[in-house]
């Protein structure tokens, strides 16, 4: 009880005015890491999109979605998306000091791993709702892929 006013008045005075600019610091860099997951998915769907129309071989393009796969864990090909949230860094130096927030390694490494996950659940969804069009004609396989890709990016 001889806490609770005190640290009312503080946290009314000295934090709820600044959580709103707070927010849409931190916020800038993270959207943009999980743009560049979105811009990575679509770019790597393209590229099977792509190879397809220049081989028409089904084989081919199941080992291209198999790859596709293990997006999620290509370090070099996640990287840039992981970079943009290094950008977290230098914001939370000043948050370090002004509010006492530690642990910006972790909220770094948090977010890169929410990153990855997001980048498991696109495959994973681009595969699930792929696989049963992977048998159908040859023609439509490719219109079908960008059909599928469309519908993980929504």
């Amino acid at each position: 009880a001889s806490v609770s006013e005190p640290a009312q008045k503080c946290c009314t005075e000295n934090i709820q005015p600044f959580l709103t600019s707070i927010l849409e610091e931190l916020m800038g860099p993270i959207s943009s890491g999980f743009t560049e997951v979105r811009s990575l998915f679509d770019k790597e769907v393209n590229e099977i999109i792509q190879d397809f129309q220049k081989t028409n071989d089904i084989t081919r393009l199941k080992e291209n979605v198999d790859q596709l796969m293990t997006l999620p864990f290509n370090s070099v090909k996640m990287e840039p998306c992981y970079l943009k949230v290094n950008l977290l860094q230098e914001l939370l130096q000043d948050l370090k000091s002004r509010f006492k927030v530690y642990h910006i390694d972790f909220v770094i490494q948090r977010t890169q791993n929410f990153m990855q996950e997001l980048m498991e659940n696109a495959v994973y969804t681009f595969e699930q709702l792929f696989s049963p069009s992977c048998q159908a004609d040859s023609a439509k396989v490719a219109t079908t892929i960008e059909k599928v890709k469309l519908r993980v990016l929504k």
